[in-house]
């Protein structure tokens, strides 16, 4: 125990691929552990043993960010003059029905949006605070030579850490002793597997993250065994530590939808400044002097507000939420609500491939002996399967004499255990791998609870990671009287076929020759090749129980083998095709091996047999533009690393990708945050993974992305639907109100207030029922929605001013008819058509081809009850005295309402030619091909 005042090393060494005595050496400890003074120094060089959080926004950011929107801009730049206006008016004794009713109304409405904006982003990210939690609060050490507990936070590079079965470890550390020592590290390389750590190895600096089996990683969990580590690496140096920084590290990029929105504001307030100056100029060129000049702001700012969609904003939210409640009805939950509209705009889907892909559960493919192979079906751990002959017949394992007794043993030489849950379900408490040997005896009628009480365990030889192997000596076996112990054994099959002599055929065993020994490694070759894990069973018949000198484990008979693979997931092949159908590419990202990876992704059509796959130390060559290029091609990654990962996404990204990336591991969380879409795991997922994402899986089904994805491409669609029915009637508002200056009128048609109304409820309602419109036909057929295109794209933009110009051109035709015969309500009838002009256009607006007439009224009756119910209201503002007061309307006459109606149905009238005109010239153009 040595003080050392020299200067401390860096931690980002490969001390994986270093000797025990280099890593004391370097890190000034020994295995002793530290001094007081050494601790205290490496406090202050190395800071505490914490995950630092980045500074984001607080509350009052992001509130004040929700009034930086452009259009709520104007409107607040509105509602100033016409406070400035009403309070001159005052001032100058005119009257004013209720003073500033406008400004509050518009300010309301600004709020209100904001509050809105404000709800949906107050969440703060707390994917670090959970990274924070994963660390052990406390943590046994080695200090001066005395053991101690000490909280996590205090420890420090060059500690001595004692590690025990439960504990959560605290730091990263290369192990200095490691007995029966098994860790389970999905949460950082997000298989499932325990790798078995081992003291001493001195591995390759390539070495991969999930292979380097002399290390111990920050939050993972030690399953079984025991260990000593020296500290190696602490808070942000540490692995997890790494992840946190890659999560700070990626910036929140606006959605499409929000970008989408930015670019209407734009376009929206760019056009209405430009016809505000056109109006406000030819009614000055018009007087020659200023003496217009406050009707002509009287215009503008009606024009405006006109030009606004105030309701857009809570519509849009609205229409969002709905689709969450669609999604999780179909096991998606949304955390994030512009990710259901940004789920229509996918094209490539990078998943993780255990738990995601795959059940997470290994389950014994097949059976092999040197005499016979029968495949094994079934799914999970239930004890439903059968096994099938090479003929592709069934068979009863009874037949098989060699068969049965590798299922004997598989099911002895076993620590774990197979239950059935309270809902019916059956779980595996112990390792996964000897679960799903479990679970091949049960298949054929062998359960542990019926075998052991003839077969007593007696002794047992643990696995070790040097004989890569586990052995249990049970008692008598009643086929064999003349015995009186049964040895039992099972491990790698390359050195358990070393220890056996013969081989059980039928009955009998047999002489092992080179031969017979050649066999078993190419088909073992054969069996990892297709990507599952083998293991070899064998026996040997005991007349005693060995001493401490003896080795029982050789001159064994060898039994077979059995081939394991976490199984896909059944629906996940019908998943990928439906991906495949509507322009969706997926893509496997896993930290398991090549082989297993590339078989997996082969049998659920990821992959072809002739397909290119890529692992972490090919990408760790890589520059970033080579894998740009890759990325076009490959669809396979292996042993991959987080920083693989958020690589990987970022070349997508960088190649025009639109990405969705699923995950449930802390080594996901980075990539999660980059993707487009971020999808994590409602079940198996980490705190970490689920606070890093867009949306989670509450089935941790693959084939759920699909359902999200059809849902995403509806709201998308019907999201377009609203806004060319909103902005239409807005054109047509902002022409009509333009022109009356212009045609010499004395007035403005239509008053801030009414224009309000007419956006948020004639407009709002109708849009909100728009919003869950069923699916078009096909959705899923066609390929994504470009999440770069405009929103004016494909048709939008043309059809808006389109509609918006003959909007206003009957509007207008109206309003000079009605100002020149009815000139004390043509203000009135003017706000009168226009509202219910806008119901008919809902109505024509609920398809882009097909007629209102052909659709069924009341398959969505959300509209019908939508445009009945503003037509009443409308109905009201006109013939109920107060509001006629508050919102400046007079009561009209029957014959007054009767033209109303009829002008305002010419909206409809036209849309529903335009359709069939569409229709016709599509149909000839189908014909001459």
């Amino acid at each position: 125990m040595t003080q050392f005042d020299s200067p401390l090393p860096p931690l980002s060494q490969p001390w994986y691929a270093q000797t025990l005595d280099e890593t004391l050496k370097g890190l000034k400890s020994d295995r002793q552990g530290l001094t007081p003074q050494a601790v205290e120094q490496r406090r202050q060089q190395y800071g505490p043993n914490e995950i630092i959080e980045a500074q984001g926004r607080n509350r009052w950011q992001i509130l004040l960010d929700q009034f930086s929107n452009i259009m709520l801009l104007m409107l607040i730049g509105v509602a100033f003059v016409s406070g400035i206006l009403d309070f001159l008016a005052l001032r100058s004794g005119e009257g004013v029905d209720v003073p500033f009713k406008d400004t509050i109304a518009i300010l309301a409405i600004v709020v209100l949006n904001g509050i809105l904006g404000y709800v949906q982003e107050v969440r703060a990210e707390q994917a670090l605070a959970s990274l924070k939690q994963m660390s052990s609060p406390q943590v046994r050490v080695l200090r001066s030579g005395k053991p101690q507990e000490i909280p996590a936070p205090e420890l420090v590079p060059g500690d001595i850490m004692l590690i025990e079965a439960g504990v959560q470890l605290a730091a990263d550390g290369q192990l200095l002793e490691a007995n029966g020592l098994q860790i389970r590290e999905a949460a950082l390389t997000g298989e499932s597997t325990a790798v078995t750590k081992q003291a001493g190895l001195v591995l390759g600096v390539e070495t991969a993250l999930g292979d380097r089996r002399n290390m111990v990683f920050t939050g993972t969990e030690v399953l079984q065994g025991r260990g000593v580590a020296i500290v190696t690496a602490t808070g942000m140096a540490t692995e997890l530590g790494k992840i946190a920084e890659l999560l700070q590290g990626v910036a929140d990029e606006a959605t499409p939808l929000q970008k989408r929105m930015a670019q209407l504001g734009n376009v929206l307030v760019a056009g209405s400044l430009v016809l505000v100056a056109l109006v406000v100029g030819y009614g000055f060129l018009q007087s020659g002097d200023f003496s217009r000049l406050p009707e002509l702001i009287e215009v503008s700012l009606s024009m405006a507000v006109a030009v606004v969609p105030e309701g857009l904003p809570a519509v849009i939210t609205v229409t969002l939420a709905i689709g969450t409640q669609r999604m999780v009805k179909r096991h998606a939950l949304i955390r994030k609500l512009p990710a259901v509209e940004t789920l229509g705009s996918v094209n490539t889907i990078c998943s993780d491939k255990t738990g995601t892909l795959t059940q997470n559960k290994m389950v014994v493919q097949t059976v092999q002996t040197l005499g016979n192979q029968l495949r094994v079906t079934g799914e999970g751990y239930g004890p439903e399967g059968k096994f099938f002959a090479p003929d592709a017949q069934v068979v009863g394992t009874a037949d098989y004499p060699e068969i049965q007794g590798l299922l004997v043993a598989a099911v002895l030489c076993n620590d774990a255990s197979l239950q059935q849950g309270n809902g019916g379900e059956w779980l595996i408490l112990g390792d996964p791998t000897e679960g799903a040997l479990l679970t091949l005896g049960a298949k054929a009628g062998l359960w542990a609870q019926s075998l052991t009480p003839h077969f007593p365990r007696v002794a047992e030889i643990p696995f070790s990671s040097e004989r890569k192997r586990m052995t249990v000596i049970c008692g008598a076996d009643p086929e064999q009287p003349s015995t009186t112990y049964t040895l039992f054994s099972k491990g790698s099959p390359e050195l358990l076929l070393n220890c056996c002599e013969q081989y059980q055929f039928g009955d009998h065993a047999h002489r092992l020759t080179p031969k017979e020994r050649q066999a078993v490694s190419r088909v073992n070759e054969e069996m990892a090749s297709q990507g599952l894990r083998v293991l070899g069973l064998a026996y040997k018949f005991l007349d005693q129980l060995p001493t401490a000198e003896e080795d029982p484990e050789q001159g064994m008979v060898w039994l077979g083998m059995v081939g394991m693979l976490d199984a896909p997931r059944m629906e996940v092949a019908e998943a990928v095709r439906r991906c495949r159908a509507a322009g969706i590419r997926p893509i496997m990202i896993t930290g398991d091996h090549q082989l297993t990876a590339m078989a997996i992704a082969q049998r659920l059509g990821i992959a072809e047999p002739q397909s290119h796959s890529l692992t972490g130390q090919e990408l760790e060559k890589m520059s970033q533009a080579d894998l740009e290029i890759e990325v076009e091609r490959v669809s396979v990654y292996a042993r991959v690393s987080p920083e693989h990962k958020l690589r990987i996404v970022r070349a997508l990204q960088r190649r025009g990708k639109f990405v969705a990336m699923t995950g449930d591991g802390v080594n996901d969380a980075p990539a999660l945050k980059q993707a487009d879409i971020g999808i994590a795991m409602g079940i198996t997922g980490t705190d970490v993974s689920k606070e890093a994402s867009d949306m989670i899986l509450l089935d941790d089904n693959f084939a759920t992305i699909v359902a999200a994805t059809e849902e995403g491409r509806v709201v998308y669609t019907n999201i377009r639907r609203f806004i060319q029915y909103i902005l239409g009637s807005n054109v047509g508002e902002v022409i009509t109100i333009a022109a009356a200056p212009i045609l010499g009128l004395s007035a403005v048609p239509l008053t801030p207030l009414q224009i309000l109304w007419m956006n948020l409820v004639t407009d709002g309602l109708p849009a909100l029922a728009l919003a869950v419109e069923p699916a078009e036909p096909n959705v899923m057929n066609q390929p994504p929605f470009r999440p770069d295109e405009s929103i004016f794209a494909r048709g939008l933009g043309s059809y808006i001013v389109r509609i918006g110009l003959v909007f206003a051109f009957f509007s207008i035709a109206l309003m000079v008819w009605a100002y020149n015969t009815h000139p004390d309500h043509w203000r009135t009838m003017v706000f009168t058509t226009l509202c219910l002009a806008q119901m008919g256009h809902a109505i024509a607006a609920r398809s882009y081809t097909r007629s209102a007439f052909e659709m069924n009224p009341f398959s969505n009756p959300a509209l019908l009850l939508a445009v009945f119910s503003t037509g009443a209201l409308q109905f009201l503002l006109v013939y109920v005295p107060f509001l006629r007061d508050f919102f400046g309307t007079t009561s009209l006459t029957l014959e007054e309402f009767g033209v109303c109606l009829l002008f305002s149905t010419v909206l409809f009238l036209w849309v529903e030619v335009e359709k069939l005109f569409i229709r016709f010239v599509l149909g000839r153009r189908m014909r001459s091909r």
